[in-house]
């Protein structure tokens, strides 16, 4: 697959445009409601599938196939993440109308990490082929781990990442609007919304080292495993808004994710004994998936929305109109400085 420079130029581009029109939309802080939800949904998804439209009539029938095999396998492990997030949001009784701001950063922090994962791994697999192999064996041994555990839950309140981030950054126990950082009597003091964006940064790396080892499983072109990915995490956000309330319900989506990654480990471990066509390996991600779906929603029929519960992580509260007003933003002040 020769992919001109141009290409790349044009999907950074449309990327960057997108997730400005995304940023303007949302430039005043609202909780976001399950209409305004949805309609994002389709427009990202909308823009995922026209891109891999884009790309079979570009490249061929076999790079869109890989494409769509890619961005389903991405797109349905990002689900997972999703649910991870409403845990967190609820574990530090995030207010709805902040949420955006901290998806938002996070989302793009999330491109320009998943980015650097995969040219590094598009380069061991370049230099070492055996680096598939591994991939497939961890693949396989993450699959088993989750289908054992898939009953677990995530409790932010121990997160060793949350005790080094309140060991090492003073915080103050008050949201001050969508401020990361205040300055009081001149001490810079981190907001609960700074240690939630931490938080969802280092999830995103963890889901990260499992879902980009599972895109190399069908193909290996380094173009098609950066925009699956991209289009799948772009739309994050509006997923969550949309499914947050509705994880109690998705009882076999784990177990679904499980049999996805277990698959493309073997997918990957056979690829010099056997080939598997890319039509195959969607069709089979696309089946597990609406199983794992469908047989959820069957058993959890009737149940209706309703936020999710989550262990607090500490006592998070809104702050006084005096506290707003005795706080100064940290980087105003520092703009005034190089004025001056």
């Amino acid at each position: 697959m020769d992919v001109p420079l141009y290409a790349w130029f044009a999907v950074l581009a449309a990327i960057v445009a997108m997730l400005a029109i995304d940023l303007f939309a949302h430039r005043r802080a609202h909780a976001i409601g399950v209409r305004e939800a949805l309609g994002w949904s389709i427009v990202w998804v909308l823009a995922g599938i026209t891109f891999g439209i884009v790309v079979w009539n570009a490249w061929g029938a076999e790079s869109g196939q890989q494409y769509f095999a890619g961005y389903l396998i991405e797109k349905s492990l990002a689900v997972d993440n999703v649910f991870v997030w409403a845990i967190i949001f609820a574990s530090f009784a995030v207010p709805r109308e902040y949420q955006h701001r901290v998806l938002f950063l996070g989302v793009l922090g999330a491109l320009v990490l998943r980015g650097l994962f995969i040219a590094a791994g598009s380069a061991l697999i370049e230099n070492f082929s055996w680096v598939l192999y591994v991939f497939a064996a961890f693949l396989i041994i993450t699959g088993i781990r989750m289908l054992l555990t898939r009953n677990e839950h995530v409790h932010p309140e121990r997160s060793r990442t949350l005790r080094l981030f309140r060991r090492v950054v003073p915080m103050t126990d008050a949201y001050h609007g969508q401020r990361f950082l205040i300055r009081r009597a001149g001490v810079v003091l981190a907001t609960p919304l700074l240690a939630v964006l931490v938080l969802v940064e280092v999830t995103d790396v963890i889901f990260a080292v499992d879902s980009i080892p599972a895109i190399f499983a069908v193909t290996s072109e380094p173009f098609l495993v950066f925009t699956a990915n991209a289009f799948a995490i772009l739309g994050l956000r509006a997923m969550y808004f949309l499914l947050a309330d509705l994880v109690h319900r998705f009882r076999y989506l784990k177990l679904g994710l499980s049999l996805v990654l277990v698959w493309v480990g073997v997918k990957m471990a056979l690829l010099d004994v056997l080939y598997i066509p890319t039509p195959v390996s969607l069709a089979v991600v696309a089946a597990i998936i609406t199983a794992s779906i469908v047989a959820s929603l069957i058993a959890t029929r009737g149940e209706g929305r309703h936020e999710v519960e989550a262990t607090p992580a500490g006592a998070f509260r809104i702050a006084t109109a005096a506290e707003l007003a005795s706080a100064e933003p940290v980087f105003r002040r520092s703009r005034q400085a190089m004025r001056t």
